[in-house]
């Protein structure tokens, strides 16, 4: 029962002094009576309360306060130094498995990529699509493209897509008599509806379940994951090693490369001339999209076990962070984000309420 009795005297010791002082009760209020001959009613007023003092409330990032909220664009390695007064970054809110742990290494593969594709490699496209006539870029695109439908071809059969691995074969085979050796896409036209599609080592690692591992950017490769790295040597050497001479002859391999990398090159110059146009960020910028273009690309090998697949490759944190947490996209599926917002833009200010 003396509980109750300590607590006014508690509080009142432990307000500052300029709190305690009270200004005077007010007198009491005595209102009529409501008959005549009645006592009064007498109403005490409760004195009014001093305003509490005004406390800086001003909003802190939520980055700082929600460590598990912070930008997954930043380098991990740079979040450990916390501003004085603030909480200290957990570095275990970042999963250095995940996302862009070589961000250091790649930022500065890709300013030497930028560097040369400036002055020697844009130059060298621009001139090879302006003297080579387009039937003749388009005849060596088809060429190369063709020589692709066998890795195409044995990575749908290890995927177990036996459909479309009948439908690569058949397009290897009309385009390579009908189309004078690849030279002209035969299997495309409306007589046969037999377009091309992409299929490579990479995309069997991933069918089966392996994780993309690291983004990596390479100088006159561009960006690539360790499993796309991993299974490009195996679709190299499919040609060279089941037929021989001539696709293993640098001779061969080397002209073929530069024409190859020429011709696309020259093809996405306007693309990438309007990706890096607005650009705050080109690095970020060309490093979301591509990286939400690969896990469409997946998604839609392993469309029938979506279900099953891997967080860390459809749940990407690399996704733009000016996007809004609360509201998913219409189909639920990241990959369909708009891709050409720059994931490194500053988020707009939000109106005063």
């Amino acid at each position: 029962m003396t509980i109750p009795l300590l607590l006014p005297a508690v509080a009142l010791i432990a307000t500052p002094a300029q709190e305690q002082t009270a200004p005077p009760p007010a007198p009491p209020v005595v209102a009529p009576a409501p008959a005549a001959g009645a006592a009064p009613i007498v109403a005490p007023v409760s004195p009014i309360a001093p305003a509490p003092p005004i406390v800086d409330s001003s909003p802190t990032s939520s980055s700082a306060a929600l460590p598990e909220f912070a930008d997954p664009l930043s380098d991990p390695e740079s979040a450990g130094a916390a501003p004085a007064g603030d909480a200290p970054f957990r570095a275990t809110a970042v999963d250095p498995h995940r996302g862009d742990p070589l961000e250091g290494f790649n930022r500065a593969m890709f300013g030497i990529h930028q560097a040369l594709d400036k002055a020697v490699y844009r130059p060298l496209a621009m001139g090879y699509q302006h003297v080579v006539p387009k039937p003749v870029r388009s005849g060596f695109r088809n060429f190369l493209s063709n020589l692709t439908e066998p890795v195409v071809f044995l990575n749908y059969l290890l995927q177990f897509k036996f459909g479309k691995a009948a439908e690569t074969l058949a397009r290897f085979t009309l385009n390579s008599t009908l189309g004078v050796g690849g030279l002209f896409d035969i299997a495309k036209t409306k007589e046969f509806k037999l377009p091309h599609r992409d299929n490579s080592f990479g995309d069997t690692l991933a069918y089966y379940g392996v994780g993309p591992g690291p983004y990596i950017f390479l100088p006159l490769v561009g960006p690539t994951t360790m499993r796309d790295i991993l299974g490009g040597p195996l679709g190299g050497a499919v040609l060279p090693v089941a037929v021989g001479n001539p696709f293993n002859d640098w001779r061969f391999q080397f002209p073929s490369g530069v024409i190859n990398g020429l011709d696309r090159r020259a093809e996405s110059d306007q693309e990438l001339r309007a990706l890096f146009g607005g650009a705050v960020d080109p690095y970020a910028t060309l490093r979301s999209v591509w990286l939400q273009h690969r896990a469409g690309e997946v998604s839609a090998l392993r469309h029938h076990r979506v279900e099953l697949q891997s967080p860390s490759e459809f749940d990407d944190p690399l996704s733009d962070p000016d996007a809004s947490a609360g509201a998913p996209s219409e189909s639920g599926a990241p990959e369909l984000q708009d891709p050409m917002t720059d994931p490194a833009a500053p988020a707009p200010a939000e109106a005063p309420h």
